[in-house]
């Protein structure tokens, strides 16, 4: 085989891989990842059953693999926003509008990754560069170290702050929220940082003043 022959054959199964992860993806958003078959998988993409099993062993390990594809990139851009040199409350408002963009733009992932999350965060590393859940306990834990928020127990505040966002996404899922979350990043960021007390001090943080004599 020559080297051109190669490499068109490695774009070929690329972007063979692609389009299985992408009809995987909606396919286990629809219907669950034990209500997608792989017919169903191959069916969509238009390729026989046994080209899936030449990118993935199972269909276990194909969900494995596009969850911790897209909650590694979740990961990455709420590190990215917890870098940024600007207030903290700035920072709240650019990560709820993240979370309401991949919801408007993105259903799929967004769905699978909310609806998917208690099957594979076991497979996830624990490092705050492939797991959502911990980047943003460390911007927790950063922002009350620099006492821009009361509450001190990371692994909280990062449930809370998350609560505020995912909660009306479940109900926008279910059709109980109209229009676009978007529109809503305003009301569900001042949820945010009224949960995790933005501007209060904790007590124990407070300076002691000595009683005179």
């Amino acid at each position: 085989m020559t080297l051109e022959a190669t490499a068109r054959r490695g774009r070929d199964g690329h972007r063979t891989r692609q389009a299985i992860e992408r009809e995987a993806l909606r396919l286990f958003a629809l219907r669950g990842v034990d209500g997608a078959s792989i017919k169903d998988i191959s069916s969509a993409v238009g390729v026989a059953d046994a080209a899936l099993y030449r990118h993935f062993a199972s269909k276990e390990e194909m969900a494995q693999a596009i969850f911790a594809h897209h909650y590694g990139e979740l990961a990455r851009a709420i590190r990215e926003i917890a870098a940024e040199r600007r207030p903290f409350r700035d920072k709240v408002g650019a990560l709820v509008a993240l979370f309401c963009a991949l919801f408007d733009e993105e259903p799929d992932v967004f769905a699978f990754l909310l609806l998917n999350q208690h099957a594979h965060l076991r497979f996830v590393p624990k490092d705050a560069e492939a797991n959502a859940v911990e980047a943003l306990r460390g911007m927790m834990r950063e922002a009350w170290r620099k006492g821009e928020i009361g509450e001190s127990d990371p692994d909280l505040a990062a449930a809370m702050a998350l609560g505020a966002v995912v909660q009306p996404a479940v109900f926008k899922l279910y059709g109980r929220i109209e229009g676009p979350l978007g529109a809503r990043v305003e009301q569900l960021a001042r949820a945010a940082l009224a949960v995790l007390r933005c501007g209060e001090v904790d007590e124990e943080r407070r300076p002691r003043v000595r009683a005179p004599g």
